[in-house]
Order: structure tokens, then sequence, then C-alpha cells
């Protein structure tokens, strides 16, 4: 930030504590004119709060917030009916600039809606309402609660533009990290009641954080060692102290006067011990005062996927005897294989062998098998199909996806970027969408859900490399059990850890990578190099046999080596 730029507003040794719990401490900062601050920080740490108290709608209970004079401030909150309210109330007055928010927004005639219709408005359209409303009151400072909850592509990408645009300072919560890339120039994360301050988008803040977190965790661990390093000298000086008291009291032999002496030298040694113990513990504490540094928090982890605590390694499927054959065609027959919760299997084998047919008894689709397959009681088993044209064609993701709930519609979208769907498909219609995005909308859908087991067949035939690789990170990230048929041999070795092959009639479990299986390495002993190898060793065992006396104990290891070489030389050439 430049130094010249007028200050807006200054928080100077800002407090605030709620029964039982102290939300802000201490806290320091300026907003000037330009700038683009984005507040971070987990549920619950006052981040709402503190912009309450910047607005005055909250006292601290210490410090001091010093507002420029005449500054306007603009006040989006999480809660949007006061807005839409004071809307109501004002939309009957002709306001030009205020219809032009809403008409670039896609909220088409609000100047003619009437309080029934304002009394049915979507959580978008109220949100919407709401900064058409604080934009044209024309503020210096933009304060804004999770302005984009609830807001579409369209809302979104204009409010990054309007904020582009505006020649005052925002000060942004929220948790919409692509948002905050692009609106903002500056992070300040609150955590555990005070301020960190990041210079850059959030990606930045991500990468710094991180860095500083390492740091952190260094100079704590070398402060660990440091004091337990102290700790024992103080330990020892201790025990040598409570050595030199007892031998103070003790009753010796010889002369009074000698006596006297020896507990006399002994008392003076405990008391310089006590001295010295004491003189380092000061030491101790007061370094740990001034520098005492904290370990870092644990980074709290985000799960996607369900809970899978205690089903890891548990048997989940079973076949036994399994066969299955059409017009007297068997594709399989006497196969019996098992699957563990939380293993990726490949399945692997040539066209027509039936594997598609295979994974139809497994979703319970093809009854015409003989053997058993046995599932566990409460599998919930996803398939995303070959097929991507099922999906309603006028409908978009979101639509498709149809969750309402805010944390259900921030998954989703967060899920559907991770894939690689880029945010302006997520609202268009499905039939306007390649077969690779609609895989991806599919595979959200799958992914949201608390599913034990994908079955994936031919997951990335659609996709570019990129979302490939996206595809696969995000499903290392899956707790569950992953089948997949692939002719995508690298996605299949990145992601597959064992096979179920179609070898023979048969499908058996292979405990191998699909790299492993598919191109085994050859058996050095069944090849030239091997037998020029054994006649090196043959040749370096003959002349150390040649130097040696029988008696040497080494010489009968050595000679049942030589004889073990031959043997083996034999059988290679068979």
């Amino acid at each position: 930030m430049h130094t010249n730029q007028k200050v807006m507003l200054r928080v100077k040794g800002l407090d605030k504590s709620f029964p039982l719990r102290k939300v802000l401490e201490n806290l320091q900062f300026d907003i000037k004119m330009g700038d683009r601050i984005g507040l971070v920080g987990s549920n619950g740490s006052g981040k709402t709060t503190l912009g309450k108290l910047l607005l005055g709608k909250l006292s601290p209970d210490a410090g001091m917030i010093e507002i420029a004079d005449h500054l306007k401030i603009g006040y989006l909150s999480q809660s949007i009916e006061y807005e839409v309210n004071e809307f109501g109330q004002i939309h009957s007055y002709e306001d030009k600039d205020l219809y032009q928010y809403t008409k670039e927004l896609g909220l088409n005639k609000a100047y003619d809606w009437n309080p029934e219709r304002l009394r049915h408005l979507s959580g978008g359209e109220k949100l919407k309402l709401a900064l058409s409303n604080i934009w044209a009151s024309k503020p210096d400072l933009l304060i804004l609660d999770e302005p984009t909850n609830h807001l579409d592509f369209k809302g979104i990408n204009w409010l990054v533009a309007e904020i582009g645009r505006f020649a005052g300072a925002v000060f942004i919560i929220s948790h919409d990290r692509h948002f905050l890339d692009q609106a903002i120039t500056q992070i300040v994360e609150l955590e555990n009641s005070k301020l960190s301050f990041y210079n850059g988008t959030y990606s930045d803040y991500l990468l710094e954080k991180q860095k500083r977190i390492e740091s952190q965790r260094h100079d704590y661990n070398v402060q660990q060692r440091e004091i337990e390093r102290v700790e024992s000298q103080m330990q020892q000086l201790k025990s040598w102290s409570d050595k030199a008291h007892r031998d103070s009291t003790k009753n010796g032999s010889g002369p009074t006067k000698r006596q006297n002496g020896i507990k006399e030298y002994h008392r003076v040694k405990a008391k310089k011990r006590d001295s010295q113990i004491k003189s380092k513990m000061k030491r101790l504490e007061s370094e740990l005062t001034k520098n005492r540094i904290e370990k870092p928090a644990e980074e709290i982890k985000v799960k996607f996927q369900f809970d899978a605590s205690g089903k890891r390694g548990k048997r989940i499927i079973e076949a036994k005897n399994l066969a299955i054959e059409f017009a007297n065609q068997v594709l399989f027959k006497d196969t019996q294989f098992y699957i563990n919760h939380g293993e990726r299997l490949g399945l692997l084998g040539d066209n027509g062998c039936g594997k598609t047919t295979l994974i139809k008894i497994l979703l319970g689709e093809e009854p015409r098998y003989k053997g058993e397959i046995w599932k566990s009681d409460s599998l919930q088993i996803a398939y995303l199909s070959q097929d991507v044209d099922d999906l309603p064609a006028d409908k978009t993701a979101l639509e498709v996806l149809g969750y309402t709930n805010r944390d259900d519609i921030y998954r989703a979208r967060t899920l559907l970027a991770n894939l690689g769907l880029k945010e302006q498909l997520i609202i268009k219609p499905i039939g306007t969408l390649s077969p690779g995005e609609r895989t991806r909308v599919k595979l959200t859908d799958i992914l949201m859900k608390e599913y034990d087991v994908l079955i994936l067949d031919e997951p990335t035939n659609h996709l570019d490399l990129p979302s490939r690789e996206q595809l696969e990170k995000t499903l290392s990230a899956f707790t569950g059990t992953i089948i997949t048929v692939s002719h995508d041999y690298y996605f299949l070795n990145k992601l597959c850890d064992r096979l179920l092959v179609f070898d023979g009639l048969k499908v058996k479990r292979v405990e191998k990578k699909p790299d492993e299986y598919l191109n085994p390495v050859k058996n050095p002993e069944t090849n030239e190099e091997a037998l020029l190898l054994i006649d090196n060793k043959i040749a370096v065992i003959l002349g150390q046999l040649s130097m040696m006396d029988q008696k040497d104990p080494q010489y009968p290891l050595l000679d049942r080596e030589f004889n073990l070489l031959l043997k083996q030389k034999r059988e290679l050439k068979k």
C-alpha cells in the first residue's frame, strides 16, 4: 500500500468479549483510500463482530475506532432483511442509479415491484437489491459480509467489476476463494482473537501462511529443545544440591571442629547450587515471558466425503463361484474375489470380456448369474456410466444438482471448480455443455453424496489432460472404495493399487498396480544376462577356493555356494 493514502478508518487497541469467550484482543490497523482488504477466519472467530464494531452497530469493551469526517459507509450484513425493508420504503422514489444497478444485476422492472412481490423474494434477489441499494448510496467505504452468498455468477462478476471501479476502500468478509482472488489485494486473518496481515490475493496468502507456519514450527522446536536443556541442567543442579544438603547434616567421625567444617562446606555448596537453580529458572522464565513461541495450531481439514472411521480394511463385497453366460457364451466362471473398504481397484480385460456385466451384477442390475455375490447391508454404491446424455438438457449444472442449503451450494461450486468446470459454464443449460463438462457435473453429484463405493466406467473418456489430473486429485481424497474401468493406463496407475483381471474365463484379484501387471519386469534368471552373472560369480568363487586351505572354516561355505550356482546354471540352460 502507498504511504500517502488517506486513512479513512483507524482501529486502536480494540477488545471485545462475549460471555465466557474473548473474541477480539488489542486489534490495531488502518483502512486507507483504495484498500481492498479481505477478512478471513474460521466460523465463529469474530469476523462479523469486527464488521459491526467498525460500523458502530456494536461497542468495543476497550480501544477506539477513529473515522474520517463525513465518511459514508455502505454495509452489507449476512442478514439482508433490513436492506430489503429499506428498499421497500424508498423504491417508490425516482432513483435512476438504483434501478440501473438492479437492471445490471438481472432484476427486471424492480421499480414496478409491489410490497407483495417484495415479500416473496429469493435469497439471490434480496442480495441483489441490497447491493444495488448500497451502490446507489454512493459510499466511501464498503464493508461487505459474505457478499457472494446466494449470488449467481452474473452477480459475482458484476460485483468484481464494480469493486474494480470503486474509488474508495473495500473491507470484505468472505469464504469465497475465487471471489477473494479477483477482488482483493490484502488478506487480514482473524485467528485466536488476533489479526495477521498478508499482502496479495487469497492464493498468495495461503502460500505465505504455510511458510509462516513452517517457520514457527521450526522456531518452536528449537525453543523446546533449549527449554529441555536448561531444565535438565536444573535437575542436575537440584540433585547435587539435595546431596549437599544431606551431607551438611550428616554426623561423621573425628573431632567436632572438623565435622562442623565439613558440614559448613556442604551448606555453602548447597546454597550455591540453590542460587544457581534460582538464577537459571529466573532467566528461563524471563526469556519465555519476552519471547515465548507458541506451537502452531494444527490446520483444520475439511472433508468433502463421509467420515469412514472404523470401516477401513473391512470386507464389503465378496464373490464365490460366480459365473454368467449369454446365448451359450461363457463370460466368466468359477470366480472368487473380495473387495475391502477403501481399496482402489482397476478392472482389466479385453473388450467383450464381461467388465460391464460384472459392474451390473455389483449394482444389482443383472440377476442372471450363478454362484454368490455378497455385499455389506449398508453399502451405498454410486455408478458413473459412459452415458452423459441422461441429464436434463434445459437445466443448469447447479439446478441439476438441486442444492438449496448454502454450505452444500458452496461445496458443489468448489468441487465443480476443482474438477475444472469453469464458472461461466455452471449457469449454462446442460444441453450446451460438452460431454466432458457433463461428466464433471455427474462426478460432482456423486462426490457430494455419502457413498461407500464409486464405480467409474471410463471416467476420463471426455476429459482433457488438465481435467484428468484434477480428477485424479479429487478421487485420491475420496475415503471410500473405487472400482474403475479405464483404458487410460496412466490414470489407472495413478489411482489404483490393485486389480480385478479378466483372464481365461475367470476374474482374479491381483495385488499389483496396473503398471506392474501390464509391464512385468523380465526375470533376470531367464536371460543371457543372468547366465553371465552366474558365470562371473563362479569364477570369483573358484579363484577364492584355489587360494584357500580345505581346513579353512570358510572353505565348505564357499564350496556349497559354488555347487548352488552350478545347479542354477543347469536350470537356466534347460
